[in-house]
């Protein structure tokens, strides 16, 4: 694969000698790797989205003086962990540059080693579990971790609701889930809580038992990080048992499934995310419409036109992949890996930049927001950090 490789850009270098260089003659490609099925394909579809919008807002740049077409390769890891390596080595047999995701850490984390060995950095636009970039130098990220999310999100309950004793419902071999119901713990019971806690195995689809558990034990909050598709019959238990204790979650339930899911309820969900719709209102009204424009695109964002904050992840992750390539003046992969290190970005979620040891964001603050189960969106609560 090397010599192929070898013979392929001396290939390139030799044509580029003898005639002019133009967009028609160079193509930089950027691989997506996101869930576009199994327990995540929401999530993934939403994020997706983001970085197409931006692809078809710049689909072209200029690197080195040499002018390129930015091409997407588009993979399904299917939110599988055992899918995940041969989704990753697809992208790698594509020559992309560099690749943006995934949404869901155990998918990263599963295919980390694939991109590594293919000598391939990857921008993680929303895998908020610490392993993901843990112990490498090629695995970068734009989104916070779970350790501050976690840290958030147990003092809002100990602020907000003076809660004293929490219920936290996580899936079991769930990196994400198992790790932000872990920092989420550690923090409350270091505030002088009580947790009450428990998993639940794949393929659960009956979560009555354990809201009863919650209630029987009289919990203030109800935490429980989990995917779009256990959310939803999470909240519909919830709302049959009469639940009145806010249930609370991480970034991964800011979406309008939930938003639909808790429709007409009496519920009160509360999550932790990395933008608020309005913040950016250029960028919400010009997505809004491009979404609007194309009858997949409305499906891919869940039937409307709702602004979810890993979209607007989404989005900046591929201009950050541009800043990076511009900063390495090169498309070589290597090249593109050393340059992140010193890439940085303002983007509609804010600046950018990546803090030297594990190639983290540097972000201290996250946006809680309700849902409004009335007028079915997502109400902001407070923008709030970690003393």
């Amino acid at each position: 694969m090397k010599k192929l490789a070898a013979v392929a850009m001396c290939a390139a270098l030799c044509l580029a000698s003898v005639a002019p260089v133009s967009a028609a003659d160079n193509t930089v490609k950027i691989g997506v790797f996101e869930p576009a099925s199994g327990d995540n394909g929401a999530g993934g579809k939403q994020e997706t989205l983001g970085i197409q919008y931006a692809n078809a807002e710049t689909p072209t740049i200029e690197i080195d003086g040499v002018e390129y077409d930015v091409e997407l390769v588009i993979v399904d890891n299917e939110s599988s962990t055992e899918k995940a390596p041969t989704a990753a080595s697809e992208l790698v047999s594509q020559g992309v540059s560099i690749v943006l995701g995934s949404y869901g850490s155990g998918v990263s984390i599963a295919a980390s080693d694939i991109f590594a060995e293919a000598g391939i950095p990857v921008v993680g636009v929303t895998c908020t579990n610490p392993q993901v970039t843990e112990g490498n130098t090629h695995y970068f990220r734009i989104c916070f971790l779970d350790p501050f999310q976690g840290t958030v999100l147990a003092n809002f309950a100990s602020e907000n609701f003076s809660a004293t004793k929490a219920y936290v419902l996580t899936k079991l071999g769930d990196d994400y889930s198992v790790g932000l119901g872990y920092y989420f713990e550690q923090a409350f019971e270091e505030l002088g809580g009580e947790v009450i806690s428990d998993t639940f195995p794949e393929g659960t689809a009956d979560f009555t038992s354990y809201i009863t558990t919650a209630i029987n034990e009289g919990v203030d909050v109800i935490f429980a990080p989990t995917s779009t598709e256990a959310a939803q019959l999470i909240i519909a238990t919830a709302a049959s048992q009469g639940v009145e204790v806010p249930l609370l979650a991480g970034d991964t339930w800011d979406s309008n499934v939930i938003l639909n899911a808790a429709e007409g309820t009496d519920l009160s969900v509360y999550v932790t995310t990395f933008y608020q719709e309005g913040a950016n209102e250029e960028f919400d009204t010009n997505i809004k419409a491009w979404i609007n424009e194309d009858s997949t695109r409305l499906a891919n964002n869940g039937g409307d036109d709702t602004v979810a904050a890993v979209t607007a992840m989404g989005y900046d992750a591929y201009y950050v992949a541009l800043a990076a390539l511009q900063n390495a003046g090169s498309t070589d992969a290597a090249a593109v890996n050393e340059a992140l290190w010193t890439t940085t970005y303002t983007g509609v979620t804010g600046e950018i930049s990546f803090e030297s040891e594990n190639g983290d964001a540097n972000r201290d603050t996250a946006y809680v927001k309700v849902a409004n189960t009335e007028t079915v969106a997502w109400d902001f609560v407070a923008e709030q950090g970690v003393q």
